[in-house]
């Protein structure tokens, strides 16, 4: 009898724990050598207070950062005013003035550049108002060939040392740049991926749209702090992915990335790997650095979005062969643990059907197949196991994820996220094929947004095949 903690880890698998072990040791390592510097630093206070020295011949007592021993990890290698933002927007009329607005109080106006790409709407009007730098694509190219397109004509590399990637749904928090820029004083950092968080604000969602978005946040949570903040340890870096939504890299390595190769539905997963398999650096990440995106709030959009990222995934792992390197390591244990707790759940429940349908009707367990396959089941896995290395599981992980955001909505759709998770599961297995049998054109149409305190816009139709076959990582 398979017992229900491995049942738990089959499901949830071991990333968790291993990368959620490696971040707690960073935690750890991070908080005794702040600790460790406090110290060092009201020591040398007291030191020199009570001798009265002079430093540097200035006659006056040593600032912090002297005191620290030199440049402190915390100071930034460059300002604000030396990063330039670009943004790829795609009928994005209802979003983009409030992103814009966000950005811009942030970073000087004139270092924000916005491309649009292929827009019917007013998208670029309302740009032109920001009083930011606007260009269009002569087509609908696609959001990777859109900010390619875009780079090459606002001579980002050679203007900026660095710059941030930003989508037309995302509004940065006060304190991003503040917390994001100094990690590029490692200079073996080459890329900063964002904190994301999906958008709790907007008003008239209905119980299902609060349902969906809820279970987004929740994915975020697990995601980044269990994964990506050990994943993103300077001592063992290799995450799969620095989001598109509110990212930054340094322009010297964009040359050396192949943003828009053919056939891939969106471009983050790959310009992620192109950094680990071309050795050009490692990534950061703080939790400080937050954005705030808007996430589908009806299920169509749910569906088309989330099948658009796993398509996107299976087709970035078949264009990157394996190294003989950590990142090919973390990406193979990723892999092995998405087909394997993807079925699981898949099959879940038909598992229980057959585990509980001759409980409850004795007489199906005289059938041809059904007595049999019951049988065979119960000598493998109990309805116990499930229980508790499944249901009990996810309501812990939902406990865990409403204690850290303070968020008792979760709680009360905590019963719920399993069945979502199945449906993530099912979008993932079906678009595993579609990677080796399909190509994507790369363009796109944005989930339906939705303006403050306004009801959701759909989407606008659009005469492109569906996201198996084309689409964009818009939103």
């Amino acid at each position: 009898m398979v017992p229900w903690w491995l049942v738990a880890v089959l499901v949830f698998g071991t990333n968790f724990i291993l990368w959620g072990g490696v971040g707690l040791l960073r935690a750890t390592a991070t908080s005794c050598a702040a600790a460790y510097r406090r110290t060092r630093r009201w020591s040398r206070r007291r030191h020199l207070f009570l001798t009265r020295r002079p430093v540097r011949g200035f006659g006056c007592f040593p600032t912090d950062t002297e005191l620290a021993g030199g440049s402190p990890a915390a100071e930034a290698p460059f300002g604000t005013d030396r990063v330039a933002v670009l943004m790829a927007a795609h009928n994005e009329e209802l979003v983009i003035t409030e992103s814009l607005e966000s950005v811009t109080e942030l970073v000087p106006p004139g270092n924000v550049h916005v491309v649009s790409d292929g827009s019917t709407d007013r998208t670029v009007e309302l740009a032109e108002r920001a009083g930011v730098n606007v260009i269009s694509t002569w087509s609908n190219v696609g959001k990777a060939g859109a900010l390619r397109q875009a780079i090459e004509r606002f001579r980002l590399v050679e203007r900026y040392p660095a710059v941030l990637l930003l989508d037309a749904d995302t509004r940065l928090d006060r304190n991003y740049f503040r917390a994001a820029l100094p990690l590029f004083t490692d200079p073996g950092i080459v890329a900063v991926a964002g904190f994301v968080r999906t958008d709790w604000d907007r008003q008239g969602m209905s119980w299902l749209g609060k349902l969906l978005v809820c279970h987004r946040q929740r994915i975020y949570a697990l995601g980044q702090y269990l994964l990506k903040f050990g994943q993103t340890w300077p001592k063992c870096n290799a995450t799969h992915i620095v989001p598109g939504f509110a990212s930054m890299y340094r322009t010297s390595v964009l040359p050396h990335i192949e943003m828009n190769p053919p056939g891939l539905v969106i471009e983050d997963f790959n310009m992620t790997f192109e950094v680990y398999q071309k050795r050009l650096g490692k990534v950061g990440f703080t939790p400080a650095a937050v954005a705030v995106t808007q996430d589908p709030d009806n299920l169509r959009d749910y569906v088309r979005q989330t099948r658009r990222w796993a398509l996107g995934w299976w087709q970035t792992v078949r264009r990157h062969r394996p190294r003989a390197n950590l990142f090919t390591c973390m990406v193979s244990l990723l892999l092995l643990e998405l087909l394997t707790s993807s079925l699981l759940m898949v099959a879940l429940p038909l598992v229980l059907v057959v585990l509980l349908l001759p409980l409850l009707v004795p007489a199906t367990a005289e059938l041809l197949v059904l007595g049999p396959l019951h049988e065979a089941l119960s000598t493998y896995v109990s309805l116990f196991s499930l229980l508790f290395g499944v249901v009990a599981v996810d309501l812990l992980l939902t406990l865990l994820v409403a204690v850290a955001q303070r968020r008792a909505r979760f709680l009360a759709f905590g019963a719920f996220f399993l069945a979502l998770r199945f449906l993530d599961a099912a979008l993932s297995l079906y678009t595993l094929p579609m990677a080796w049998l399909t190509r994507s054109t790369g363009r796109w149409r944005s989930p339906g947004r939705r303006a403050r305190g306004a009801e959701p816009v759909e989407s606008a139709p659009s005469t492109e095949p569906d996201a198996t076959t084309s689409g964009g990582s818009g939103g």
